[in-house]
């Protein structure tokens, strides 16, 4: 089990954040920070067979009351997530590692970087 709360140091303009469990669910758990704004969850699961996937899945979402043209006000959730599908044979925990960490610095990579990827590029 991860530690609780998760502590996470601030990123301009995203805020410190410290994620308290709310809920165990089998191989996951959702939390929230204080202000219910940004909720995290985990969910895994283990091959039931050797012809089925290990996965693992995280989700960021962070909620805002948003203002339309009319000045309406209403909650709108945006979400940020991680998928790992594994074979059941072929990779070590350090092959899954270094995959995850490709994926990662692949997009911070200056010729991808986070705003290339938002801005529709391939």
């Amino acid at each position: 089990m991860l530690s609780d709360p998760i502590t996470v140091a601030a990123n301009s303009p995203t805020p410190a954040l410290s994620l308290a469990l709310v809920e165990t669910v089998g191989f996951g758990s959702v939390r929230y920070d204080s202000t219910n704004k940004y909720g995290l969850s985990f969910n895994h699961s283990s091959p039931t067979s050797t012809t089925s996937n290990e996965r693992h899945y995280m989700q960021l979402s962070q909620t805002v009351n948003a203002t339309d043209l009319n000045g309406n006000v209403s909650v709108q959730t945006a979400k940020v997530s991680l998928s790992v599908t594994v074979p059941p044979l072929g990779w070590t925990q350090a092959q899954k590692v270094a995959l995850v960490q490709a994926l990662l610095d692949t997009l911070n990579d200056s010729d991808v970087t986070i705003t290339k990827f938002l801005s529709f590029q391939s």
